[in-house]
């Protein structure tokens, strides 16, 4: 007998074998067990998730010789000639090549006829979606009033393309894709049928790989089994499929993280020997970053089946949320222009270092080491500069130490003395504070942060800013130690500095720049409005001055 592919040897032949889609199989067993069958049916979905299998399942169901039920018997001969595709009421159609209004006509012709040998007349018309406008409207009239011997089973991957009068007239079924660990147990469970070995690592390079299709999975498995001569090795998988171990992904997370240009040189370097589908690897990367993020918003979302836990868990913890976004969105970017570059490899390349390039860096340091993202208190000390040689007199007083809580704590001793001298003391008091949130060195987030404050408390030893409710989500991570290390640095002392979700006694800088633009702007317009040149053009050539058009000068 000669080979039968997986795909068709494993295909479900009743409900009880379907691996996934119970939402869909539930209503369709209930509905065939109470008898109360509508006369058409949609399945919609991706490829290879079962829609024609469960259109076949259903026509066998509708038409045993032991009866209607969501159990066919498999034994009879109505049974036996569906799972043959020889059932002579059981008229399936390819809609990608009959597309014409006179194919349909020619089937439609047939309707009025009844079943030969079944109790059912079914029509299993796949790709519905690729009939023409004139075919719909051919197949309208049977779909709504159809005779009672007469099914109307339809699979589509683009429903969209579907008329309303024809989705109105049918039961929707929407078939998902299959989760990842359905697909490897499932395929696990097949190789221990034939007696192949596999390893568990090639199992979920091929269910990934499948994309939540079944149907691929079982190809992309029979392509496996003949690369690798009767077994899967974990190697061999990747190398069928041109993917990478996905340890290779988190190397390069890792070399990212610490900011060690040399290392993620090298990590590169190393991927490049291996011959990659760059596209592919940056599609890996952005996959592992998602999951870091989750795990960072919602730390339970780790699956403890999920591949690379720990590593996930790590980078999470080290990661910035900040970085994490910023590295996802380059590599989404590197994927889309990955065309344009010289070569994949470049293109690669240019990815990862403008991810290393425009991580944020703290003001006045050189790259970070990985931080931890929960903490009661941060505190941030401005680093030596190592570059520059001792000098001869000790400093006249440390570094000043800043730090930002969200409760009155003790600041932590410096580990080291400080070469550099400390900047001198501007004198300044809480109305000075708009200007000098202004001319902080600071960035992003954190900038942000400042100019939604206002001061509360201010004296020699501490600083306490009233930050506006409408914004206490900028609190948290390091923005607050980036915020009281730029003050301190600003004011060349020692600083206690705290925030608190209060409103604001008074005006925010933030709150400040919106409302002199706003007074720049209406004096723009009042100067406008004013100008004789500006009403002697209105006057003559019936013009009207559009309010929104005025801008301010920068002068």
């Amino acid at each position: 007998m000669s080979y039968q592919v997986l795909a068709r040897k494993w295909r479900p032949r009743n409900f009880s074998e379907m691996v996934g889609q119970e939402h869909v199989l539930q209503a369709l067993i209930n509905a065939l067990d109470r008898d109360q069958l509508h006369h058409a049916f949609l399945f919609t979905g991706t490829r290879g998730v079962g829609k024609t299998t469960i259109a076949r399942i259903l026509a066998k169901s509708l038409n045993c010789e032991q009866g209607v039920s969501s159990t066919p018997c498999g034994q009879c001969s109505a049974c036996q000639e569906i799972d043959e595709g020889r059932f002579v009421d059981l008229i399936e159609v390819d809609a990608a090549s009959r597309t014409k209004v006179e194919d349909t006509r020619e089937l439609l012709d047939n309707v009025q006829y009844a079943p030969s040998r079944g109790r059912y007349k079914v029509y299993l018309i796949d790709e519905v979606h690729m009939l023409s406008n004139h075919s719909f409207n051919a197949l309208l009239k049977t779909l709504e009033e159809p005779p009672p011997h007469i099914k109307f089973l339809l699979a589509t991957t683009d429903p969209q393309k579907l008329p309303v009068t024809i989705l109105s007239r049918c039961l929707q079924f929407n078939l998902k894709r299959l989760p990842l660990e359905l697909i490897r147990d499932h395929l696990a469970h097949i190789l221990a049928s034939e007696s192949v070995e596999a390893e568990p690592e090639a199992l979920l390079g091929i269910a990934r790989a499948a994309d939540g299709s079944m149907r691929d999975a079982l190809s992309l498995l029979d392509q496996a089994i003949a690369h690798g001569g009767g077994k899967l090795s974990a190697a061999e998988v990747q190398a069928m499929l041109g993917s990478i171990d996905r340890r290779r992904i988190f190397a390069l997370l890792e070399a990212l993280n610490s900011g060690d240009a040399d290392r993620l040189y090298q990590e590169i370097s190393a991927l490049a020997e291996l011959s990659p589908d760059y596209a592919g690897v940056l599609a890996e990367l952005n996959s592992a970053l998602h999951h870091v993020a989750l795990a960072q918003v919602v730390p339970g979302s780790l699956d403890d089946a999920l591949e690379d836990r720990e590593a996930i868990a790590s980078l999470a913890d080290s990661m910035s949320r900040e970085d994490v976004q910023l590295y996802y969105q380059i590599g989404v970017t590197g994927r889309r222009d990955l065309p344009l570059a010289p070569d994949p490899r470049t293109g690669f390349e240019m990815s990862l270092l403008r991810m290393l390039a425009f991580r944020p860096a703290e003001v006045g340091t050189a790259p970070r080491a990985p931080r931890p993202q929960k903490r009661a208190t941060a505190e941030a000390t401005a680093a030596p500069q190592a570059d520059k040689p001792p000098q001869a007199e000790p400093p006249s007083e440390p570094k000043p130490v800043a730090t930002a809580v969200a409760e009155p704590a003790p600041a932590a001793p410096s580990a080291e003395p400080l070469v550099e001298p400390a900047k001198p003391a501007v004198k300044a008091g809480a109305g000075d504070w708009n200007s000098i949130a202004e001319q902080l060195e600071i960035g992003g987030m954190a900038r942000q942060l400042a100019m939604n404050c206002a001061p509360l408390e201010w004296s020699e030893e501490k600083v306490v800013l009233a930050l506006d409710p409408g914004y206490a989500q900028l609190m948290g991570g390091d923005r607050e130690a980036k915020l009281a290390e730029a003050l301190c640095a600003h004011l060349g002392k020692q600083l206690h500095v705290s925030i608190i979700a209060q409103a604001p006694a008074s005006e925010t800088p933030l709150q400040q720049q919106q409302r002199q633009q706003a007074e720049r702007q209406q004096q723009a317009r009042e100067a406008i409005e004013g100008d004789s040149m500006v009403q002697s053009l209105l006057d003559r050539f019936e013009g009207q001055i559009l309010p929104d058009s005025i801008r301010p000068s920068d002068d």
